[in-house]
């Protein structure tokens, strides 16, 4: 069976895709899609040929955000689709048989192992989310000031992708044993959201 590409989707599909009783695409995959759109918007204002003032370093600065910014939302795209597969393979682990002891124990070793992917995923979306939000503020001080509402939708739905993505990541710490590892991930995550 064909995987389905959900970052390749004419918008509307997506729309229906994400509508659809199937639990993918799901609120990971929607954060994603958040940043990703997010981050389209700034590579959007930073591509304009006017400025702030029209000061050349203006310029200078929205190329070198441009030229970050870009990579992130390719990233963010693809997560769109890794996410969904992260929580295909979290529900292959769990229908792996448990009859013998071995069995038992290889399905737990694969349940831990693709919960740690589908925490993974998530949080590299916050990583990322909070990347292109530092680089909003270059495009907001910078960019052209006709287009200071896109910059604003830009930095609230980098902020949703951000802390949409932390409720997957915090969802599947609770079933993971490692306890060094789900330590590591708070702390970041208690970095990337910053006090509250």
């Amino acid at each position: 069976m064909d995987v389905v590409k959900y970052s390749t989707m004419a918008v509307l599909d997506l729309l229906d895709s994400f509508a659809s009783t199937d639990p993918v695409p799901g609120g990971g995959s929607a954060s994603a899609l958040a940043g990703a759109v997010a981050t389209s918007l700034l590579l959007m204002v930073a591509g304009m040929t006017r400025t702030k003032t029209g000061a050349p370093e203006e310029t200078s600065d929205l190329a070198e955000a441009s030229s970050r910014l870009r990579p992130v939302r390719d990233r963010l795209a693809e997560l769109i689709d890794a996410d969904s597969d992260a929580y295909r393979a979290v529900v292959a682990a769990l229908k792996l048989p448990k009859v013998t002891d071995d069995e038992k124990s290889a399905r737990r070793a694969a349940i831990q192992a693709a919960t740690k992917q589908a925490t993974d995923v998530p949080l590299e979306t916050m990583r990322l989310c909070g990347r292109a939000l530092q680089d909003a503020a270059i495009v907001e001080r910078c960019g052209n000031a006709n287009a200071a509402s896109d910059v604003s939708v830009a930095k609230e739905l980098l902020a949703a992708g951000l802390r949409g993505a932390r409720f997957n990541v915090e969802i599947n710490l609770g079933s993971l044993i490692d306890a060094r590892y789900v330590a590591d991930v708070r702390a970041e995550v208690a970095g990337l959201i910053g006090p509250t």
